[in-house]
């Protein structure tokens, strides 16, 4: 075999190992999607005893926000209920306002271990001395939906299982492209995808808000840790504990788009990043354990986890299509760039039924003619990941808070 064939065979077999690499989870991303077209299945925690509940927010320096969270949590919780607030190395008044508003406010001080993850741990050994049945964990920046910590509770309990509520974030008055496409991307994560796995009774990720435990199941796993993506590491080793996490899509939580350019970058960084280091660490140790206890809901569990940020898909499936298009003028076989080109036409249908099902309304088609540009912006953080992907745990820093959201 002469030299120069060699090499198209080379370039053939591992442009068609790409192809077939971008297949998975553009399929998996597309069968998601389109059932969630259908009628989500009823929840099934309706009939189920109201249980005491404890709601938990890790708190960093939230004084200016933290208010109007409160304030959409007290009328949801009755007399035996807990609302606890854990100011975590604060050095505004978060402590403050939260007593004020009505909470408990307890206090944290650890230069050394920072982060959500440890918040949360901290207020889990306060909640022990008088146990509640569900801990519910709220984001301090979030505005929570009338009757939603209920929901969630009571399925919690219902299905012996963790649960996540819708987590969306609200767009400004007047949405840039970015921020609307953002939205999209947003929705299609934490609604669209979750609600698609719901159809076949399958578990969902968390989302970092708006999630209730049952109190024995969450004392089964350790919180202390400061890693980025601590809520998506914990859905991950409850599921493979026995208590995967179910979708409640009923239950809304939300938040402010971040308007502040530095605050929109830190926070994409932090969850892009996190979920890049998340699928090369989890998606093997979920594999290796789905076939040893011959559980579908890992194997699940793993395959959703591999479709990466929905842009960074985009991009990657865009970059194999121009080489295998390439390749073709130099001989390579058209085999690659069929696959991908079916792939392609997976995350379109993907993209396009998620926005005219659920994003029609706030987003315009229009919008969806300048993903490309950003996909564009993204691609500096995507490089950072190679040289120097974020480890560390950092506050987003916040925008002003309005209660009237919901």
């Amino acid at each position: 075999m002469a030299t120069t064939d060699l090499v198209l065979l080379i370039v053939e077999t591992v442009l068609l190992a790409i192809s077939i690499l971008l297949l998975i989870p553009s399929f998996v991303l597309m069968v998601e999607c389109v059932a969630a077209l259908f009628p989500p299945r009823a929840w099934r925690g309706q009939n189920s005893e109201r249980s005491r509940i404890a709601v938990l927010i890790p708190a960093h320096n939230e004084a200016a926000g933290i208010g109007a969270t409160l304030e959409t949590l007290i009328g949801q919780l009755t007399s035996p209920d807990q609302l606890v607030v854990v100011a975590d190395n604060c050095t505004d008044e978060t402590a403050a306002v939260a007593r004020e508003t009505g909470a408990i406010a307890i206090e944290r001080f650890d230069d050394t271990h920072r982060g959500k993850g440890y918040a949360l741990d901290f207020g889990m050994s306060f909640l022990a001395n008088h146990p509640p049945d569900v801990v519910v964990i709220v984001d301090a920046d979030c505005i929570v939906a009338p009757g939603a910590i209920e929901q969630i509770s009571r399925l919690a309990i219902a299905r012996n299982r963790a649960v996540q509520a819708t987590y969306l974030l609200v767009q400004p008055a007047n949405p840039s492209p970015k921020d609307a496409v953002s939205t999209l991307a947003f929705t299609v994560k934490n609604l669209v995808r979750p609600l698609g796995l719901a159809r076949f009774d399958l578990p969902c990720p968390l989302t970092g808000t708006g999630m209730a435990f049952p109190w024995a199941v969450i004392r089964k796993v350790s919180l202390a840790s400061g890693n980025i993506v601590e809520d998506m590491n914990l859905g991950l080793d409850l599921a493979i504990a026995g208590h995967p996490a179910t979708f409640c899509h009923e239950a809304r939580v939300t938040s402010a788009l971040p308007q502040q350019a530095s605050a929109a970058k830190s926070q994409r960084t932090r969850w892009e990043h996190g979920h890049l280091q998340t699928i090369l660490t989890q998606v093997p140790r979920l594999l290796k354990v789905s076939l040893q206890k011959r559980r579908f809901d890992l194997l699940a569990i793993a395959l959703d986890l591999l479709i990466p940020p929905l842009s960074l898909l985009v991009m990657l499936w865009a970059l194999a299509m121009t080489v295998a298009l390439v390749a073709i003028y130099f001989g390579i076989s058209q085999t690659p760039a069929i696959v991908l080109g079916s792939a392609g036409v997976m995350i379109l249908a993907a993209i396009v039924s998620a926005w005219a099902k659920y994003c029609r309304a706030a987003i315009p088609a229009k919008v969806l003619f300048t993903i490309p540009l950003y996909v564009l912006w993204k691609i500096p953080l995507y490089f950072r990941f190679l040289w120097k992907p974020q480890t560390k745990w950092i506050r987003t820093e916040r925008d002003s808070v309005d209660s009237s959201r919901s």
